[in-house]
């Protein structure tokens, strides 16, 4: 979850590091520090609880110089949001800093055999335990007659690497190397920046755009030595690597905030652009009837499928609701959603033909990922070959971990998101699903061409309305946010294929408000829920005209028959008068409704957490990219 950075060049390093961290604060802002080598014996680190800007101003204050260092943004894994968990850990005599992403799951027992050894600790953190394991090999070789060189630093490193067990990404300076570090990674994201003379990593390619357009994504297991004059690439065994490196895509870029006052609010009002560009990739002009929609994939990739399965977790497993719903109802293809958290562990009997689809905004999602890794294994092991494993990837991110895990990528194209809280890469997931529903259901013959065409025609109209609804609503709810903000309680309902985007938009309400808030199935209220209601208990429905409007209309009127405010997100008309607020989105066919219905959540959620004074961007104990389990 956190972020890391390192540097090697012929510029100081600490202006840099700070640009870099600036651009991965969404990974984690608990605390943050920097360390830097400016020569032989002397190695500088400074730290600072919460945001980076209290960082920057330690450093504005007593500098860090050099030209090589390291620097780290935290999210609380072990040990609290205090400066003195901070990364970058040092060794005992001050010599080695280390920073981390990830969880070193045996480093109770290296705490105990190096507290025997004497090394006393400064943190909770289960990284410390680095610093002093590298210190240690390092004092052990140059008491043996070794020169200290960058080699000797590589070898520590890979020793020590042996008796980690868990998931990391890691940085290793040392006060000794004033122009050399060594970076490694196993199970989290890494990637090196190949710049002139000048070498950047970090855990993910925001930090990178500004510097380079040249990367080189670390293989699992890898490590590599960074000096001016190179990158030395190394695999787990030790042996040397060579590999071309590649190029970031154009939608890559370093992140600005333009004129709104939070990058979430301009993530929803890029949503519409994110819906045209989507149409214009996947459903031009042109495209034969039994050809519906554009997908990179030939038809070997649709063949023989009779079951779909998708692992997510968040926001990302609300989308794979909707996309279930696609799949099942109008391509006819049975398909189950599991929390990618809890599959490993309760895991479906296996069933031949089976896709499985893993769907992770940073691609980098430790629970997903692990799932799908899983899932292949168990398939592999199976001797009938209808068992075999066919995998696709739903990302945001073509270049990270799931893209070099599974077979077969669908790149949302959403562009980079800085807001913690999803919005315009949900709607990015969202339509990936109707590609697939629209590409399945025409290969299987489920439904008509007239049907299949009909949907992707209302599919081109959506950007057009994301781009009136966007409009009305923002200011409209803003005023409404008012009306809201010191509520504690709020319950959200929906059906049908609008049930998912009922938890949707709980899950934004409690993420960025902190206020406790339910998605239900509209008619469950009445089993349970129901009795939560009463007049300080505002309710959020979902009522969009289709198979299942009048019973959405009768279920709220069961809450508003026990004094429940009732918000409408419903188009205009005579049978929504029963809300006591409208807002209103056009009336569509129900199968693209939840493209729309959204977008009124969003901003409410939005309001009332900026009403409310409370940081949107970078909201409290959360991490964009979940890089642990």
């Amino acid at each position: 979850m956190c972020g890391i950075v390192a540097l090697v060049g012929s510029q100081q390093a600490a202006s840099q590091l700070l640009d870099g961290l600036g651009q991965l604060e969404y990974r984690g802002y608990d605390s943050a520090g920097i360390a830097t080598v400016d020569a032989p014996g002397q190695l500088s680190c400074l730290k600072a609880k919460g945001k980076l800007v209290n960082l920057k101003a330690r450093v504005d204050a007593e500098g860090a110089p050099g030209r090589c260092g390291i620097g780290h943004t935290r999210w609380a894994t072990h040990g609290k949001p205090e400066e003195r968990n901070a990364h970058p850990h040092l060794s005992q005599d001050g010599s080695v800093a280390v920073v981390q992403n990830g969880i070193i799951e045996n480093h109770r027992n290296l705490r105990e055999a190096l507290e025997s050894r004497g090394v006393v600790f400064q943190s909770e953190t289960d990284t410390e335990v680095i610093p002093h394991l590298v210190a240690e090999e390092l004092q052990r070789c140059l008491a043996a007659g070794e020169p200290a060189t960058a080699a000797l630093l590589l070898q520590a490193v890979q020793a020590v690497l042996f008796l980690l067990e868990g998931a990391y990404a890691l940085a290793v300076i040392w006060d000794q190397l004033p122009g050399a570090l060594v970076v490694a990674r196993k199970a989290a994201p890494l990637l090196i920046g190949l710049g002139e003379g000048e070498f950047l990593c970090a855990s993910d390619t925001p930090a990178l755009a500004g510097f380079t357009r040249t990367i080189l994504p670390m293989e699992d297991g890898e490590v590599a030595l960074l000096s001016p004059l190179g990158v030395e690439l190394y695999d787990a065994s030790g042996e040397r690597q060579h590999r071309l490196p590649t190029q970031l895509s154009a939608t890559e870029q370093v992140a600005d905030k333009r004129h709104f006052r939070h990058f979430m609010l301009k993530e929803i009002h890029e949503q519409p652009e994110t819906a045209a560009l989507w149409v214009a990739r996947h459903l031009p002009a042109g495209l034969p009837a039994d050809r519906p929609v554009a997908l990179p994939f030939d038809d070997s990739f649709y063949a023989g499928i009779e079951r779909i399965e998708i692992l997510a977790c968040g926001t990302s497993r609300h989308a794979a609701l909707v996309g279930a719903h696609l799949l099942e109802q109008f391509a006819g293809i049975p398909t189950a959603v599991h929390y990618a958290s809890e599959f490993r562990y309760a895991p479906p009997p296996l069933a031949p033909n089976t896709l499985t689809i893993g769907v992770t905004q940073s691609g980098e999602t430790a629970d997903t990922l692990a799932a799908l890794a899983m899932e292949a294994d168990r398939r592999q092991s199976h001797p009938d070959p209808s068992f075999a494993p066919r995998q696709l990837g739903v990302t945001n991110r073509p270049e990270s971990s799931l893209s070099r895990q599974v077979p077969h990528i669908l790149d949302i194209g959403a562009g980079i998101e800085v807001g913690v809280a999803a919005t315009k890469t949900f709607l990015g997931q969202l339509l990936a699903f109707y590609g697939l529903t629209l590409a399945f259901a025409a290969q299987r013959g489920q439904r008509s061409l007239e049907e299949i065409q009909y949907l992707a025609g209302a599919l081109r109209d959506v950007p057009q309305q994301l781009q009136d609804l966007v409009h009305l609503h923002d200011q409209r709810l803003e005023g409404l946010a008012h009306r809201f903000a010191d509520t504690q309680d709020v319950i959200f309902l929906g059906r049908g294929i609008n049930y998912p985007i009922a938890l949707e938009g709980a899950l934004k309400l409690k993420e960025i408000s902190y206020i406790h808030a339910e998605g239900y199935p509209a008619g469950e209220m009445k089993h349970g829920p129901i009795a939560l209601l009463d007049a300080n208990v505002p309710v959020v429905s979902i009522a969009v005209p289709g198979t299942v409007f009048e019973k959405v209309l009768s279920n709220a009127q069961e809450a508003k028959a026990r004094d429940a405010q009732l918000i409408g997100v419903a188009p205009q008309g005579p049978d929504t008068d029963l809300f006591d607020e409208l807002l209103p989105v056009p009336e569509v066919s129900e199968w693209v409704s939840p493209l729309l219905t959204v977008v009124p959540m969003q901003l409410l959620s939005y309001h009332i957490a900026a009403h409310r004074g409370l940081d949107v961007d970078q909201p409290r104990n959360l991490a964009k990219s979940v890089t642990v389990e």
